[in-house]
């Protein structure tokens, strides 16, 4: 991979995210990288500001400094939870990488692949959620649809009870 990576890691905030993050952090993340969180939130009422300006591109790369504040985060209607903010702000001062997080609105499955060519990504990095055969029939498979789709590196991360 090039020097200057961007490595991405889909986050939602479940156990499975949060594996994922943390393996990527113990794993793939090395000084000098730029980790980006991606997180998808489901399509909504754009009625309210800044949100509507971001719908088609996502928001802008948000800096770790800001998505630790919940009165910044509460614009975009996003809530990161302690145990995903001790990761990555760990993973800052140790690793020496810059840590942002990018938003978008709209399918997962959609908006991942469009977030790997918008950022640009050089891998991303994502939880499974350990739907059973008929479930992921039905639903569809978020990292399955990346791994097919997606034009960069791919990496899925079993989560384990």
């Amino acid at each position: 991979m090039e020097a200057d990576r961007r490595v991405g890691v889909a986050v939602d905030f479940s156990a499975s995210s949060k594996n994922a993050l943390k393996w990527a952090v113990e794993n793939v993340i090395r000084k000098g990288d730029h980790l980006i969180l991606v997180t998808i939130r489901p399509e909504g009422n754009y009625e309210e500001g800044e949100m509507q300006l971001w719908a088609v591109t996502g928001s802008p790369l948000i800096p770790l400094s800001e998505f630790s504040d919940p009165v910044v985060m509460k614009k975009y209607g996003v809530k990161p939870d302690p145990e995903t903010l001790d990761i990555v702000s760990t993973a800052a001062t140790q690793k020496e990488v810059e840590v942002l997080m990018k938003i978008f609105w709209g399918d997962p499955r959609e908006k991942l692949c469009e977030a790997i060519d918008n950022i640009p990504l050089s891998c991303i990095i994502l939880g499974n959620r350990g739907l059973g055969k008929l479930k992921r029939a039905i639903m569809g498979s978020v990292s399955n649809y990346v791994v097919n789709n997606g034009s960069c590196p791919v990496t899925v991360v079993k989560h384990h009870d």
